[in-house]
């Protein structure tokens, strides 16, 4: 019953939410009304990736290049929430027919975007619980596969107490694989039987993915001969902290430079402001045009992993303020540079504590504390070696995710 009242509910919604999101051009509203997808042939091994953003566009990149290698006649759609997921996808999933924004979970838009796609195959990453995508692929007899799944308490007590709507739509899933132990006891809380639950690790560890993407020359010509000090996927109120502990380093280190990557572009201005109060002159990676100034805005999407390359020091956002549950801390760590955090990383937990109880990373929580961390690092090349080293091998510990998601997804695969 909960189900049906949902899906009858989209349909007066609807032009609220098309008017809400931010696609206003004709052809964003017909990706989200599920028309924008191309037409798959019969004769191909059909794949839907759904995705929400750049992150979850990084978490399954190695996975959908491979399986567009590797099986016969594959062709795959890849949808994303965001634009900026859409963007980056097109570049990272070259491979894929098509790159769209995801279509608005609404039984109609969402049959819309299948009877074009016809997929054989629906891979759905980390949290993106959306019940027409999971009841709509089983309708028209789809394999559907949680990929990377993560689920924190939080958001486990939400999703049982709607448990009449994605009861339903979880038990749609063939197979549902965890990053954890942890977030596969909350699937299970969820009703997704043992038998479909499998605990491969975080796909995102694919230590080497990445490693050989090419740094524009203009980023090096900010980033090669000074020491960098990266603060990646910053969340708001957290440059502030970041920058009043770059200026405390640079009184020690008067060569450093900062690169300061928010999470979400729409911040760019509120960051460009932060930095001159600050004090600093800054240019943006868009532009370059004054590559000598202290801090580079990186408001470009797709370019931080690499950018990590030339870090000395790391600086993870979402973490200082209990409201985002943490980013990804194995991007710079995988490149043996030493990262830090703020204490609320539950989103990443396993990751963070495995990194901090090999000393490869360090939690702050203020300005002081990851200036201090930070100095320990830059003024000691064979502790900052150490922790990185330290970082690079949890890592590689941790790397299993990819090659065990593809296992699971080809037993899926060879039933057709």
């Amino acid at each position: 019953m909960l189900g049906l009242l949902y899906r009858t509910l989209w349909y007066p919604a609807l032009p609220f939410a098309l008017f809400a999101s931010r696609g206003t051009e004709w052809r964003s509203a017909r990706e989200r009304m599920g028309f924008g997808a191309p037409a798959l042939a019969d004769s191909e091994f059909r794949i839907w990736i759904h995705v929400s953003s750049v992150g979850e566009v990084e978490a399954i990149q190695s996975i959908a290049r491979r399986l567009l290698r590797d099986v016969p006649h594959a062709a795959a759609v890849v949808t994303a929430m965001t634009p900026a997921g859409r963007d980056v996808a097109r570049r990272r999933i070259t491979s894929a027919r098509a790159c769209l924004l995801a279509p608005f979970d609404c039984a109609s838009c969402v049959r819309a975007f299948l009877r074009r796609v016809r997929p054989h195959l629906v891979i759905v990453t980390e949290t993106e619980l959306w019940p027409n995508y999971f009841l709509e692929s089983r309708r028209i007899g789809a394999k559907l596969a949680i990929v990377n799944g993560r689920m924190s308490e939080r958001s486990a007590a939400r999703y049982r107490r709607l448990l009449g709507l994605f009861g339903p739509a979880l038990g749609a899933a063939d197979l549902v694989m965890a990053q954890s132990a942890d977030d596969a006891a909350r699937f299970a809380s969820l009703g997704v039987p043992p038998e479909r639950l499998i605990v491969t690790g975080n796909t995102k560890f694919d230590p080497d993915a990445g490693l050989e993407a090419p740094i524009r020359r203009e980023l090096m010509g900010f980033a090669a001969e000074r020491p960098i000090f990266i603060a990646g996927s910053t969340a708001q109120g957290e440059e502030e902290v970041v920058l009043a502990a770059f200026a405390k380093l640079r009184a020690q280190f008067p060569d450093l430079a900062l690169i300061v990557a928010p999470r979400h572009l729409a911040r760019v201005p509120e960051v460009e402001g932060a930095v001159t109060r600050a004090g600093f002159e800054y240019v943006k990676a868009s532009s370059c045009e004054n590559l000598e100034a202290d801090v580079m805005i990186l408001d470009t999407m797709g370019e931080l992993r690499a950018l990590y390359r030339r870090a000395r020091v790391a600086f993870v956002g979402g973490s200082l303020t209990p409201s985002r549950g943490g980013q990804n801390p194995a991007e710079p760590a995988a490149v043996r540079v030493p990262v830090m955090f703020g204490p609320y990383y539950e989103n990443q937990r396993g990751t963070a504590e495995a990194l901090l109880a090999v000393g490869g990373a360090k939690v702050v929580t203020n300005a002081e504390e990851m200036a201090r961390v930070a100095s320990n690092w830059l003024g000691n090349d064979e502790a900052r070696a150490a922790a990185g080293r330290n970082a690079r091998e949890s890592i590689e510990r941790r790397s299993g995710g990819v090659s065990t998601s593809l296992m699971r997804l080809r037993a899926l695969i060879s039933v057709f």
